[in-house]
Order: structure tokens, then C-alpha cells, then sequence
């Protein structure tokens, strides 16, 4: 592997790092610069909605605000890097607390599939859909 390669290899680490981070502080601010102006988010398969950036982190916003804590685990990384474009998936393990309580309330477990883009800011998602394989209630 050339070094440009490891270089990529570790930004889109860092970019899945930046998702999950965007999302378990609430920065949604964050959670949209990850994110072509054009991109597509499918989070249908967790009853959530698809939607573009705007639509899609303003209901983040208003869906995550029941939660108090949360943990999205990204691992599991396939990256696959052709020049300015890559697909990766990566397997997501997320306990949750709901608000009020300080006991772990929901746990899910899936992953998510990126289509990335090279950009002057970085590695941005133009396409991301999260598949839910099971969830779990209390803990």
C-alpha cells in the first residue's frame, strides 16, 4: 500500500469518527459539513426518514433530543478507494439512554453504507444508507 493510500485510509477513519462524534455530542452543525450539499441519507431501515442534508439533520435534531447519552460504535471497516470517490461500510453497534433515565434504555446494531468524495474539505458523504439488524430493549 503507498502512502496517499494510507493517508486516505486513515481520513476516512477520521470521517467516521467525525459522524459518530457529530451525532452522540448533538452537533448538527458537524453532522451537515460530513455531507455533499447534494447527498442522500436513508435511515428508513430504523424508522427513521430519507431525505437530503437539511432534511435529514433537522430531524436528527428533533429524534435525538429523547436520547440523553448515546454511543455510536463504528468498526469494522470495508474502504474501498477509487481516486476521488469510495465506498465504505462499516458495522454500527449504538446503546442509548433515554432522556430522564440513567439506565441503558435501547441498543441497536447494523451499519452503514457511505458513498464518499474526495472534496477541498475532505472526505464527504454523498450517499450514506444505515441498515438496522437488531435492536434490543433495556439492558
Amino acid at each position: 500500500m503507498e502512502l496517499h493510500q494510507i493517508a486516505d485510509r486513515i481520513a476516512i477513519s477520521d470521517f467516521l469518527t467525525a459522524y459518530s462524534r457529530a451525532v452522540d455530542t448533538k452537533d448538527w452543525a458537524l453532522f451537515r459539513s460530513l455531507f455533499t450539499e447534494d447527498a442522500e441519507i436513508d435511515y428508513t431501515s430504523s424508522g427513521g426518514i430519507a431525505g437530503g442534508v437539511e432534511e435529514v439533520a433537522t430531524w436528527m435534531e428533533s429524534t435525538m433530543a429523547m436520547f440523553s447519552t448515546t454511543q455510536h460504535i463504528i468498526a469494522n471497516e470495508t474502504v474501498a478507494i477509487d481516486g476521488d470517490t469510495a465506498s465504505v461500510q462499516a458495522v454500527l453497534f449504538n446503546p442509548m439512554v433515554f432522556e430522564g433515565s440513567d439506565t441503558l434504555s435501547f441498543t441497536c446494531g447494523g451499519g452503514y453504507d457511505h458513498d464518499l468524495v474526495r472534496t477541498e474539505d475532505g472526505w464527504k458523504s454523498r450517499r450514506v444508507v444505515m441498515t438496522m439488524t437488531w435492536t434490543t430493549m433495556g439492558g
